[in-house]
């Protein structure tokens, strides 16, 4: 393919983007077909020849959106968003055209450049503590990970490295088997999976701690399970605090915990991959109390900040313990300006990464952070929308509170008739939802996903939730 096709295929593909995008609302937005559908769709093997792009333009819609469900629609309210906007479509074409691969400095010095400025940018938005700032002038710095599980993975090897060497200078005839087996981290029973299987692959032991009553990991409960190790000859190296579940969106109390954790030289890990965003906004900002505590932060503005995936934004007030931890040097990827700039290669799990900080460049400077601010408090209005018409029906309760984008609910009673409630919305195929279960406790999530959703289009799920319980009872009546 030559420029003059690629103008053509390029222009008609940003036009069906826009279209699709814009008329998301009118598609089911959970596909009805079967596993193994596309496989009849398509040839068996390969084409020999090249085939026209207005092909594979008609393929489109005919293969690939029959199968696709649709994350950006008003009425896909499972999980937790996935950021989308324009200006990050057009910085992903950018990358791609670009198509460089930032290692090192010198691989393609704008590249490392600005993530680095905007990982600053970001960070002053959320108020962070200078620490962990690039242009405090200090050791601290910001790094764009793929996503939040890897943040916590690379977060927990930053934090084994760091207990390593101090306890080896404590006790220079133990060896690295011995010392990583007397390792143990801690997190709340509420937090995401990805934080235990951090462990698996680290290595090293994670004990799920006890959530209060509100489903937060309070300083008291780890202080307790620290000393219960210390006694057994265990070396606590590493805590995540959870801020935003994805049970609950439940925040733990990091102003409890960081102290705690301080004091018993435990690197704090933050993970507030969904609610981080929401940070950008001074009247949320006191659910970050006590971030001063923490060794590591992160959120993904490719949840709720309009920024497509992959952009997870993760600041470390000491990066060198994750550059010692993963420094292999081949004689390749050295470079004259080594020091001088960072080598994102020694923070992340990959070698490769891809330009994603232009995206968050084009957001940042095309929305503006009022407007960004006014993304996230209407969603928050929307969920207290959604529970104020949960509330207003007597055969519903709310479960926990509703924080930011998500509302917890469910039929009173047993768990049985909420599970068959999910199952008959969910086939009625007009919204989408997900369930969860704490305490024994099963519940719905409403979560407000898409950046197209108004007031009617809330109305509208909740007439479907309401429709599927008349459904329901009614059966269960007769």
């Amino acid at each position: 393919m030559q420029a003059p096709e690629f103008k053509d295929f390029a222009k008609e593909m940003v036009d069906y983007i826009s279209n699709y995008l814009e008329n998301i609302r009118d598609r089911r937005v959970l596909p009805t077909v079967q596993p193994g559908y596309l496989r009849p769709l398509i040839p068996d093997e390969a084409p020999q020849q090249p085939e026209k792009w207005e092909e594979v333009m008609a393929d489109v819609e005919r293969v690939i959106m029959p199968g696709v469900t649709h994350w950006h629609s008003p009425k896909f309210h499972a999980y937790f968003p996935t950021a989308n906007s324009y200006p990050a479509i057009v910085a992903d074409m950018l990358s791609g055209a670009i198509a460089c691969i930032g290692f090192t400095w010198i691989a393609s010095p704008a590249c490392t450049e600005l993530e680095v400025v905007m990982l600053d940018w970001l960070g002053k938005m959320l108020d962070l503590p200078k620490e962990f700032l690039a242009c405090s002038g200090g050791q601290g710095g910001g790094v764009i990970q793929g996503t939040a599980s890897e943040a916590t993975l690379v977060a927990l090897l930053g934090a084994k490295a760091k207990a390593m060497k101090r306890v080896k200078e404590e006790h220079p005839d133990w060896d690295d088997n011995t010392i990583v087996s007397k390792l143990v981290g801690y997190t709340s029973n509420q937090s995401h999976s990805s934080v235990e299987r951090a462990g698996l692959l680290g290595g090293v032991k994670l004990r799920g701690l006890k959530a209060d009553e509100n489903l937060k990991l309070r300083g008291e409960t780890l202080e307790q399970a620290i000393k219960e190790d210390l006694d057994a000859g265990l070396i606590p190296f590493y805590v995540v605090a959870t801020l935003g579940t994805t049970n609950t969106c439940a925040f733990d109390r990091l102003d409890e915990i960081g102290p705690v954790a301080n004091q018993y030289n435990v690197w704090v890990h933050v993970d507030a991959a969904y609610a981080g965003s929401a940070f950008i906004c001074p009247e949320y900002r006191y659910l970050m109390k006590g971030i001063e505590t923490a060794d590591s932060f992160n959120f993904n503005p490719h949840k709720w900040m309009l920024v497509n995936f992959d952009c997870s934004a993760m600041w470390l007030k000491e990066p060198y313990w994750i550059v010692n931890a993963f420094n292999v040097d081949p004689l390749y990827l050295k470079h004259d300006m080594q020091g001088s700039a960072p080598d994102y290669r020694h923070w992340q799990i990959p070698l490769g990464r891809r330009f994603r900080a232009l995206k968050l460049w084009f957001v940042l400077r095309l929305y503006g952070v009022d407007n960004l601010q006014a993304h996230i408090r209407r969603h928050c209005g929307f969920a207290k929308q959604f529970e104020a018409l949960c509330r207003a029906d007597d055969r519903f309760e709310i479960f926990g509170e509703v924080a930011m984008g998500l509302a917890c609910f469910r039929l009173k009673g047993t768990n049985e008739l909420s599970e068959a409630l999910l199952k008959r919305i969910n086939g009625r195929g007009n919204i989408h939802l997900v369930p969860s279960k704490v305490n024994d406790v099963y519940f719905l999530r409403m979560a407000v996903c898409s950046r197209f959703t108004e007031p009617a289009d809330i109305d509208y799920s909740w007439k479907e939730v309401a429709a599927a319980a008349d459904e329901l009872l009614a059966e269960q009546k007769k």
